[in-house]
């Protein structure tokens, strides 16, 4: 196995798409790292860049001690995992497990050996004759795993492995998956747009937009401690609860946020770290207030007064949206009629506060962060809308003027 790192990756397409901007990112070997975004994100593009399917505009990308940029996709050492079947139908599984093998002319010998090895980590041994249609939905994922391990490849890559699968199947791969990575030592680089699957598997997770690394960090100090509103929006399920246009408001009794009608005192513990919170009280800016679903409480005589939106039962203990002070609120209540009303009671001692302008994170709801010692970018520093605006706009291709009709 080895460790990977790339460094200011860039990737641009002709159309003008850029698809990666700067990249530098890091994983140690034997780690357990995830990459997640929405639609476009650049997560494939990564993937594919680190393997040698496609090459980088600028940039360089280091398996272990060695750069491979320049090096066709055979000679990296690296195994990519699609979520689509690509098992071969003529071919049985073991044959499937060790074709890879066969191509580097491995000895039969060496191929036999590790195509049993390999079958009996996965649990597919009374299956190595049959061939692929002749296997369950979850068998076909094994073996397509079982051809990746027997190579022994340095790094392993998973471009969205458990996509199209039924939700019963998925988490039962998922753990799969983990345990296979904690028996191989490998190191896995995971890309998925499922971001509850990468927070239960992953040592690490970095987020990406538009091609641009968001944070980089362990999945508690994501969800703890996000970098920008788009992280704290991506991180966790509900999402994290949004009050747009909020202003601080200071008076003799101290100071408090005042949105839709509504006005909230803060407690000591955010004002006395809130950096700069008298400039947004005097000048009046408006900031965006974060709160998670499970800091509010519901019923409890709470300032906040709205009715049931719509009611989520796809959670065990249950969801809700409130419709209050002109936002809406995701919070623990089961049971709720549509219709109903409530009054809701924030935690103001576990605020988020965002800048309105950048989206960057101005507090967080605990403490303060404490970078993770094993982590090596745990001190990212993230672009602001504006920042990063500008450097997709600078990275872009010109467009030809267009000719001048005769």
């Amino acid at each position: 196995m080895a460790n990977l790192r790339v460094s200011g990756v860039t990737k641009v397409y002709p159309s003008g798409k850029t698809a990666l901007a700067d990249i530098s990112l890091s994983s140690a070997d034997s780690e357990f790292l995830a990459v997640v975004g929405g639609a476009s994100s650049g997560k494939s593009t990564l993937l594919r860049v680190i393997a040698g399917l496609e090459e980088p505009d600028e940039g360089e990308i280091f398996i272990g001690d060695k750069q491979v940029n320049g090096l066709p996709a055979k000679l990296r050492d690296v195994a990519v995992i699609f979520g689509s079947n690509t098992l071969y139908p003529t071919m049985t599984v073991a044959e499937n497990i060790g074709y890879g093998l066969k191509l580097r002319k491995y000895p039969q010998s060496v191929i036999d050996q590790r195509v049993e090895v390999v079958s009996e980590m996965l649990g597919l041994k009374d299956v190595l004759w049959r061939k692929p249609k002749a296997l369950t939905a979850g068998q076909k994922l094994l073996a397509t795993y079982g051809r990746a391990i027997a190579r022994e490849p340095k790094i392993y890559l998973f471009d969205d492995p458990l996509a199209g699968l039924d939700e019963k199947l998925r988490a039962e791969m998922r753990g799969v998956i983990v345990n296979l990575q904690a028996r191989i030592k490998g190191t896995f680089i995971y890309a998925t747009k499922n971001v509850a699957e990468a927070m239960c598997m992953a040592t690490r997770i970095a987020v990406l937009k538009d091609g641009l690394l968001q944070q980089v960090d362990t999945p508690v100090y994501l969800y703890d401690y996000p970098a920008n509103e788009y992280v704290a929006f991506l991180i966790g399920s509900p999402s994290m609860n949004f009050v747009r246009r909020a202003k601080c408001v200071k008076s003799e009794e101290g100071y408090s946020v005042a949105f839709g009608g509504v006005s909230l005192p803060l407690p000591e513990n955010i004002v006395s770290r809130w950096s700069g919170i008298e400039e947004y009280a005097a000048d009046g800016r408006e900031f965006t207030l974060g709160i998670r679903p499970e800091d509010i409480a519901v019923d409890k005589g709470g300032p906040i007064s709205g009715k049931v939106s719509t009611v989520d039962t796809s959670f065990v203990d249950g969801y809700t949206d409130i419709d209050a002070g002109g936002n809406t609120f995701s919070v623990k209540l089961g049971g709720a009629a549509k219709g109903s009303g409530h009054t809701l009671a924030p935690d103001m001692s576990r605020l988020y506060v965002f800048d309105g302008n950048t989206g960057l994170t101005l507090l967080s709801r605990d403490e303060g962060y404490v970078p993770d010692g094993r982590n090596p970018d745990a001190e990212f520093s993230p672009l602001s809308r504006q920042e990063a605006e500008e450097r997709l706009k600078a990275l872009a291709p010109e467009k030809p003027e267009p000719k001048k009709k005769r």
